[in-house]
């Protein structure tokens, strides 16, 4: 039993993972860059280009919500899934999504994201995606 357990565990991390995905929670942007779809469209473009994808056609960038979840959606297509973002206008906080089935650098997105919202403070997760 513990050979055939020792097996499925070797096999296990030979395997490459199907996805990867980054989140990345801001607290407090710059309320200014937030509410500029300039400047999250030019985020997204610049993201791409920094973390080597490829667009699928333009950000998608659109303000919407009710009450204090009024703010920005981003969806910006890459050959090899996607990158979100919603932005609070009220509080300023920001919630990224990075999600690949080719691997890219977290750094990488972690200084775009600082540079384009400068937030007070973040939270960020990784999580390899394999069904």
């Amino acid at each position: 039993m513990f050979l055939v357990r020792k097996l499925k565990e070797e096999r296990l991390h030979k395997m490459e993972p199907w996805g990867y995905h980054l989140t990345i929670d801001c607290k407090s942007c710059e309320l200014g860059k937030i509410k500029s779809a300039e400047n999250v469209s030019n985020f997204a473009k610049d993201l791409v280009v920094r973390i080597d994808m490829v667009p699928f056609g333009e950000p998608q960038v659109v303000h919407f919500g009710k009450e204090d979840k009024t703010g920005f959606t981003l969806v910006q297509l890459i050959e090899t899934s996607n990158i979100c973002g919603h932005f609070c206008d009220d509080s300023g906080d920001a919630y990224i999504d990075v999600f690949s089935c080719k691997p890219f650098e977290n750094d990488k997105v972690l200084e775009c994201v600082r540079e384009y919202f400068n937030p007070t403070n973040f939270k960020m997760n990784f999580h390899y995606r394999q069904a």
